[in-house]
């Protein structure tokens, strides 16, 4: 599938990275990522990284889920969670994700985050993805 649409490319370094402010900023977030086995911990920081990412870049989503292996599943290598066919739900609609995330050892920080924006996906193929509504 060929995605089109917004691409950004944003990258940390000294001390900022933006799972600190994402997760900063909601304790629970973190406190439950604590709680995950690492690998889990990974996918999932990721994910919420993609919801902040996405709200914060284009006012006209208001992302609540994002799962990375909505049509394949990603491929993770240590730090790192390449989603290819991810998706994320914006006002009761679900739109195509890709994104590349890499985190630290721990996987409680992001470290580098791109990600791309592609189509809506029709209602009819939901179920076939395991997406809700």
């Amino acid at each position: 599938m060929r995605l089109a649409g917004l691409a950004v490319s944003v990258a940390f370094g000294a001390g900022l990275t933006l799972s600190a402010q994402a997760a900063g900023a909601d304790e629970k977030f973190e406190k439950a990522l604590l709680k995950l086995d690492p690998s889990a911990r990974l996918e999932q920081l990721c994910d919420y990284t993609a919801l902040k990412q996405i709200r914060a870049d284009d006012k006209n989503f208001r992302p609540d889920r994002a799962v990375a292996n909505a049509m394949a599943e990603p491929q993770v290598r240590q730090d790192t969670v390449e989603a290819k066919a991810g998706a994320f739900r914006s006002r009761k609609k679900w739109y195509t994700l890709t994104y590349s995330c890499t985190a630290t050892p721990d996987h409680l920080k992001v470290v580098s985050f791109t990600y791309a924006v592609g189509p809506e996906i029709p209602e009819t193929k939901w179920a076939g993805y395991g997406l809700w509504d």
